[in-house]
This record gives C-alpha cells, structure tokens and sequence, in this order.
C-alpha cells in the first residue's frame, strides 16, 4: 500500500490490489463464449417460438437474450473502464460504466416482460395450437445451450462476475425445463392453455432479475453505504491512537471499486505516530475491502474537528 501524508494528516491511498478491475484474459473468454452461446440459443429459440407458435417458448428465449446482452455490456464497459485511466479529466476512469450498463440492462427489459405478459393474456383468452414436437426440440436444444454455458464457467475459482452468471444460467436452465414439461404436458394432455401460463411464470422470473439489477445499479447511483458502518467505526475505534471517528463515509464508483473518506482524532504527537497510525487505519479499512482510502488525522478535540462537524461532514 501506498501512503504519503502531508502535513496536515491526510493520506490517500489506492491499495495494492488495482481496484480488482484486472480481469483475467481467461475469464473474459469464458464470458465471451457464454455470451456467444446464448446469442445463438436466443436466435434459435425465437425462430422456434415465432414459426411453431410458443409463448413460452418466445419467453425463454428473450430470458436467455437478457442474459447475453448483460454480459456483453457489463464486459464492454470493464474493457472500455480497464483501459481508460481517465486522467485528470475523470479522476476515477470511466468505471461508472458498469453500474450504467447494468441499469440500462434492468430497464430494457421491463418492456420484454410487458410484451411477454401481453401475448400470454391473449393466449390466455385465445389459446391457439402449438408445434409441440418442434417446440420441445428446441427447448431442448435451449437447456442444452445453458448446460454447456454452466460448463464453460464452472471448475476452478470463479470470479465475481462468473458467479453471477453461473447463478443467472442456472435460472435460464430452470425456464428451459419449464417449456419442456409444459410443452409434453400440452402433447399429452391437449390444454393449449398452460403455454402461456408457464410464459407468464418465466416472465415473474425476468422481473425478478431485473429489478435485483436495477436496485443493485440503483444502490451505486445513489451512494449507499456499501458497508456495516458501525462495524468499521468500532474497528477504527479500536485501532491504537484512534480516540474517535469524527466522521466516516464510504460509496462505490461501481461493484468493484469501494472509495471512502474517514477523520479521526487522535492522541500521538509525532509525525512518525501519525504514519504509524495512518497505515494501520488503512490496513483496517483493506479488511473490509476499501480500495481507496482518505483518511485525515486531526489532534483530539481540536476546533479543526468542530469546524468539519458544523458543516455536516
């Protein structure tokens, strides 16, 4: 870690680890292929679902678009955010790309789940005949496209992002075999009406992913503490030369970029006890994952302390 203090007790520091924004070639390419994969799945499915008149079929395979688009803008904008430092223009780079990708992924796709649940009412009203043998082959062929997406990412550790698309490909494996079971039933049983019900089902679903998206996005945009508050306050307390947290403030640039700010009084003399207790506060604020790190040392209540307090820091 890098400290440099001034005069005046302040210190940034941007951590040892480079923010974690260095994805591995290798997990872009995991993620390049999924994207890939389910682009080719969705193209198959929504042919399939146009030709052989399947809602839920139609459904499953904007599901699986969703997905695809989200990997594609969220690695698009790591690349573009990895690879512009921003300079003094933007001090943090363009890493506000990411929580931007991800809000404009939730939002797009509250209009498809619209359109999904539009046709399963008329459906509903008006159930029409589907191709169910072709139907259930390329639903198939769809569980079979998020199985080799499953495979493709497991093994190994997975990174932050390579979860989260596991878990989301585990979603779309579950749609899949949702159009399958209704589309056999619907062979057996001859009730048209159960296409667009399972449809709606898979368009709860879609809502669900998106609204986690946009709250997530949202959280960022808006500056929540990403952190237990308390919990660190009482750490930083605890650390020896710390008397008290005059104020601590912690928000991310985006998902993996955690910034905070924290002035503490204290009871050393020297400067060297002031590097001393500067480093072992950012070692602590390391633990709870801060990649960036201003910290102000000011002498035990000082007017310096009041003066920030009034202004509502």
């Amino acid at each position: 870690m890098t400290d440099h203090e001034s005069v005046h007790g302040h210190d940034h520091s941007d951590g040892s680890h480079d923010h974690g924004h260095d994805t591995s070639s290798a997990s872009s390419r995991k993620l390049a292929a999924v994207s890939a994969i389910n682009l080719l799945g969705f193209l198959a499915e929504l042919a399939g679902g146009l030709l052989f008149g399947s809602v839920a079929l139609l459904s499953d395979a904007f599901h699986m678009l969703f997905d695809a688009l989200a990997y594609v803008m969220a690695f698009a904008a790591a690349y573009v955010a990895a690879r512009h430092d921003g300079g003094d223009r933007w001090s943090y780079g363009l890493h506000r790309l990411e929580p931007f990708a991800a809000f404009l992924n939730g939002l797009l796709l509250l209009p498809m789940v619209g359109f999904i649940l539009w046709e399963s009412y008329q459906r509903f009203l008006q159930p029409v005949a589907i191709g169910t043998g072709p139907t259930l082959a390329i639903a198939t062929g769809g569980l079979l496209v998020n199985i080799g997406s499953v495979y493709v990412l497991h093994g190994g550790e997975m990174s932050l992002n390579e979860r989260g698309a596991f878990y989301h490909l585990l979603g779309d494996a579950g749609g899949s075999v949702a159009v399958i079971v209704s589309t056999a039933v619907i062979e057996v049983t001859g009730v048209h009406v159960i296409d667009p019900v399972i449809a709606a089902l898979i368009a709860v679903v879609i809502t669900w992913s998106a609204v986690t998206v946009l709250r997530g996005s949202g959280a960022i945009f808006f500056h929540r503490m990403p952190l237990d508050g308390e919990a660190v306050r009482t750490a930083l307390v605890g650390i020896d030369g710390v008397e008290r947290v005059a104020d601590f403030h912690a928000w991310q640039v985006c998902s993996q970029l955690t910034v905070a700010t924290a002035h503490l009084e204290t009871n050393v003399e020297t400067l060297a006890e002031a590097e001393a207790v500067t480093r072992r506060v950012h070692d602590q604020l390391e633990r709870y994952e801060v990649d960036h790190a201003t910290v102000e040392l000011c002498p035990a209540a000082s007017d310096q302390i009041v003066h920030l307090d009034t202004h509502g820091h």
